[in-house]
Formats: structure tokens, sequence, C-alpha cells
């Protein structure tokens, strides 16, 4: 009998199983460390009874017991911190004499590692058929996975000159327009009591020049990247920098409209609604794993959907679609940067962000409910465009028939804006066309100005009352 028959999942020896005969109890490093590397990683199953080629022989009940008190005995004895481990017992013989016995080793919250005498520990980590011992820059990586990257204390004291873009992000999105005090940052473990910056928000500081901030953000023609690249660019800076420049990278490629109402009034239409794009994206910051090197958090713009692809694996123990819809639970890779977009008023402590974006998309088709699909090292969130019509690459024309009463319509209800945000609020791709078309006849009609140089682009467009 194959390990497959009595374990359908089991494919063959790799990252997440291995088989054992039985467990030698004079060498136990043999196989303990097996578990080692298993609690180390994302946790496996070591089958004992079981032959390297698959073969499912079994092992009696005697064994079975003698196998248990081994594994306990060692783990006592040598294994520190202690590993958990459960087991499951499967008979391979219609008179069940013989099982398999699996011992699945849940991952560990800290850094397993295997003791032989008093001074002399290694710590394992799980490779595909082999468990070889971590080397100096393995252990840290690991670490830094295991408790984040992002909570150890800087020499760097806290100045609120030095955070300007994060006082700006905050001020933004709190609903007082508040900055965070030095009480609140140090309540919050962001800065220490003695008001040095924790690491995680030295990524926040105006002109941080690490590489691993960096948000890559495209437009497609089409549904594929194979199509032609429309708008790109490249974020690095600040994680407040990053984030508004993404944000407004976002808004500036996808569309807005206005349709009539029955009352005759108009209401805003948005291809992906604003609570479920900054949730995403908060979302790719804040559980990104930060110590995976050369990689970005990357933002695939195609004329149907929104992808925010994030490195780091899932860290639930159970499958995204294996949730009850809304009812994700939170837990936080990297505890001080979730903490500075808790006090920017961006991220909830209760893990209700994927709930915003469900919510957002209340009033859609299943097909277009925002998807998350896991991948072995990275995260894909993907939002659908609520106005795509198969078929079609832009809205119904009467959603844009006005351009000019648009704009006074966003003027009006939003105020002052830059030219190139209200563009990109319209169907308008030439500029020059936008100016000669919408804001010029609007300007000689006497119904909106230029406030500051014509051909600065900080000038803004202002109605007049």
């Amino acid at each position: 009998m194959h390990i497959r028959e009595l374990f359908p999942d089991v494919i063959t020896e790799d990252l997440d199983y291995e088989y054992k005969q039985v467990l030698n109890s004079d060498n136990p490093l043999k196989w303990a460390k097996t578990i080692v590397g298993y609690a180390n990683g994302k946790g496996g199953v070591m089958f004992v009874g079981v032959s390297n080629e698959g073969e499912a022989f079994g092992i009696g009940l005697d064994e079975i017991d003698r196998t248990k008190n081994l594994i306990a005995k060692t783990n006592d004895r040598h294994i520190f911190p202690h590993a958990r481990v459960q087991y499951m017992m499967r008979n391979v013989d219609v008179n069940a004499e013989h099982f398999v016995l699996a011992v699945n080793v849940i991952p560990a919250d800290s850094i397993l590692r295997y003791r032989e005498g008093d001074f002399n520990e290694t710590v394992y980590i799980k490779g595909d058929g082999n468990t070889p011992p971590a080397s100096p820059e393995e252990i840290i990586a690991l670490h830094k996975r295991k408790f984040g990257v992002d909570n150890e204390t800087t020499e760097t004291r806290y100045d609120e000159k030095q955070w300007a873009e994060y006082i700006n992000l905050c001020r933004e999105y709190r609903g007082d327009s508040s900055a965070p005090s030095m009480k609140d940052l140090q309540n919050e473990e962001i800065v220490t009591k003695d008001g040095f910056a924790k690491s995680g928000f030295i990524m926040f500081e105006d002109g941080y020049d690490g590489d691993d901030s960096l948000i890559c953000c495209r437009l497609w023609k089409g549904k594929k990247k194979t199509g032609t690249v429309l708008d790109h660019d490249r974020f690095e800076g600040s994680l407040a920098k990053v984030f508004q420049e993404s944000i407004s990278f976002i808004e500036r490629n996808t569309r807005t409209g206005w349709r009539k109402t029955s009352t005759g009034g108009r209401e805003e239409v948005r291809a992906y609604p604003k609570e479920a794009v900054r949730e995403a994206l908060v979302n790719a910051i804040a559980h990104r794993d930060y110590p995976i090197a050369g990689t970005q958090i990357d933002v695939d713009i195609y004329c149907d959907r929104i992808e925010i692809v994030s490195p780091g694996s899932w860290l639930l123990p159970k499958k995204y679609a294996e949730y009850p819809l809304g009812s994700i639970p939170s837990i936080r890779r990297n505890t001080i940067i979730a903490a500075c977009l808790d006090e920017a008023n961006l991220m909830e402590r209760g893990g209700t962000g994927f709930q915003t974006m469900i919510d957002s998309y209340q009033d859609c088709d299943e097909h277009l409910q925002p998807v998350v699909s896991i991948y072995p090292g990275f995260l894909n969130l993907r939002l659908y465009d609520k106005l795509f019509k198969d078929g079609e690459l832009e809205i119904e024309d009467d959603l844009f028939s006005d351009s000019k009463e648009l704009i006074v319509e966003i003027l009006r209800k939003e105020g002052p804006k830059l030219v190139k945000d209200l563009q990109g609020r319209t169907k308008y791709k030439s500029r020059s066309q936008f100016l000669s078309e919408v804001l010029k006849p609007l300007m000689d009609e006497d119904i909106i100005y230029r406030d500051g140089n014509p051909k600065s682009p900080t000038a803004l467009i202002k109605i007049k009352q």
C-alpha cells in the first residue's frame, strides 16, 4: 500500500512530508532534526512506518507507543524550546494490526535548537529532502521572520520634523486631522520610553533610503502583462510617501464617472471603491515579508481588475477560502509597521480590512468580489473593476457625456484640484485636449479659474463662488 492511499494529499517526500521506517533511539539526531526543521519553518508531517519509496508497511501498536515515548523523551531532553506535535494513526491492513503514525509538527513561535550537551546547540531548517544546520545568515533571516524586522530599538531619537511625511499621512486620514503625540507613539511602542524610534518606524522617516519599501506600479492595456504598458512608476522612500504615491497612481489610472439619478441629480460611480483600494494597499504594506531580499510590492492595473502582489506567505492555519466571508482573523507579521498604520487610522486592530473591502463590493455579483490568491512566497489580492463590461475598454458614453459638468460637480463637491487630478477623472488621455475642450471653455464662461502660475504643475483649479 502506498502512502497516498492513506493520506491522499501526500505526493512524495518534500518540504512538507518526510518518511521514516522507524525512529532510532541510539541516534535521535537523525530524525529529531526533522522535527526541529519543521517547527522552525511552516510545520510538516513525519510519517513513521513508511519506506523511502513511500510504501506504507506500518508498525505495530507496541512500536507506536515506543515511538511516541521516544519523541517525548527526545523533545524534553534535546529540543529547546520544546516542539509541539500532534499524532494521527491509520491502519494499513484489514485486521488493524499495523499502522502508519503521522507526527504533525506545529510551527513554533520561537527558534528551536537541538541541544547536545551543555554548550552545543544547533538550529536546523527544513530543506527539500534534507534538514541541514542553518548558517548564521539563515538564522538571522529566520529570526526576522519569527519576530519581525520592525521591532528593534534604534539609536535614532524621534523628532517630528524628521517624520513630516508620516505626520501628514496621519493628518489626512485621522478623523480629527491631528498628529500623533509622543505619548501616543510610546503607548503603541513605536517609540521607546526614552524617545528612540523602533526599526519599523524608521521606515516611515523622511528620506528613508532602504530598498525594501519599493512599490512598482503599472497600467496595462488589456487583461494580461503581455500587453502594452500605458503608464508605470517606481516609488521609493518612506512607507508614508510610497503609500500616498501609489494611491495617486491608482487614482489617475482608474475611472470615475457620474450617473444621473432618478431624482435628476448625479451620483459618483467609481470603478474601484476608495475604501477597497486603500485597504488592499495597506494590507500589502503591513503584512509584507520584508526580509525577502530583491522583492517589492507590485500594483498592476488591467482593464478589468487591479492586482496587488505582496511578498510573504499566508500566516493563518487555514486557506483563505475556508474562512467565512468577512471573518478573517488578524495576525500581524510586522507589529510596529502595523501600529504606525493604526495611528494613522489606516489599519483596524480588529482585522476588519477584508470586511471593509467586501462591504464596498456588496452591491456587486459574486464574480466581482475581492479575491485573495495564495502562492508559495507571496499573496495576490485582486479587486475587480465594477464598471468593466467584457469586450469594452471604456465605460458607456453616457457616463462621460458632459465632462464640463463633471468637472464642475467635482470642484463643488471636493474643492480645488490639480489639472492632472481632474483629467484623471475623465476619459481624456491627452492633457492638451482636456485643457482645450474642458477647462478652457469653463474658464471662458467664468465658471472656474486657475489659482497660480498657468505653467506650474502645482497650480489649482478652483470654482468661482
